[in-house]
């Protein structure tokens, strides 16, 4: 008896609530603004020995 009673209180409330929700397409486009910045920081380090071998051949690159 009370599974009977439980089932008919869930067709009711799904019946009472299935015409209450609408979907419908917004008229204009969805904007979404977003305001990004982005920074790059490269830090290198080159050997002694690179550097000094670059600076007697600067035409080397």
């Amino acid at each position: 008896m009370h599974r009977w009673i439980a089932a008919a209180l869930g067709v009711a409330t799904m019946t009472a609530t299935a015409g209450c929700v609408n979907v419908t397409a917004p008229d204009k486009p969805i904007e979404i603004n977003l305001n990004i910045n982005i920074t790059q920081e490269v830090v290198y380090r080159l050997d002694g020995e690179a550097k000094s071998l670059i600076q007697q051949n600067p035409g080397i690159f």
